[in-house]
């Protein structure tokens, strides 16, 4: 099978992309842990070991049709946030840029005519469509119920009940 060079970069920035989403939902969790939000902080430990899940499909996609996956070097994201609001509209814009890539990743795609790579990315386009709902669903509560420490609490048990047993 014959991948051009320029969709080659492209997945290789995926990979780089979903990497760092990990590490961000990572240090998502981590302050939500720490600052109380015990259904929050699962519900983002579980949304990193996501995308990795999503950074793998893209290696082992890499390595089945015989090219090496870059592996990059992540940034650290933030160490603290605002309020589990800002974190989960940060969530949100980050699912946000993945789709744009993602979305720029089958439309090179189809102008290549790479028909295997385009098959493969309709997986993640799909998945987009779910991630960014959640965080709007989660955000649409914080209008709905408020901001006060009740409303915050009620959320935080929303979120604990978002989380599924099973991967993607």
């Amino acid at each position: 099978m014959k991948i051009s060079s320029s969709m080659i970069k492209a997945l290789n920035d995926q990979i780089a992309m979903e990497a760092f989403a990990s590490n961000y939902y990572l240090a998502m969790g981590s302050w939500c842990e720490i600052t109380g939000y015990e259904g929050a902080a699962n519900f983002f430990y579980q949304h990193v070991d996501e995308e990795r899940l999503h950074m793998m499909k893209i290696v082992h996609y890499l390595n089945g049709v015989g090219i090496p996956a870059v592996i990059p070097l992540v940034k650290a994201p933030p160490k603290t946030f605002k309020s589990l609001e800002s974190v989960c509209k940060t969530a949100l814009k980050n699912e946000q840029a993945i789709t744009a890539a993602i979305n720029k990743m089958a439309e090179l795609a189809q102008k290549q005519k790479d028909h295997s790579t385009f098959g493969f990315i309709q997986w993640f386009i799909n998945e987009q469509i779910e991630e960014e709902k959640i965080f709007e669903t989660i955000l649409q509560k914080f209008d709905l119920i408020g901001r006060d420490k009740l409303a915050i609490n009620e959320i935080d048990k929303s979120l604990a009940s978002m989380i599924t047993t099973n991967a993607n």
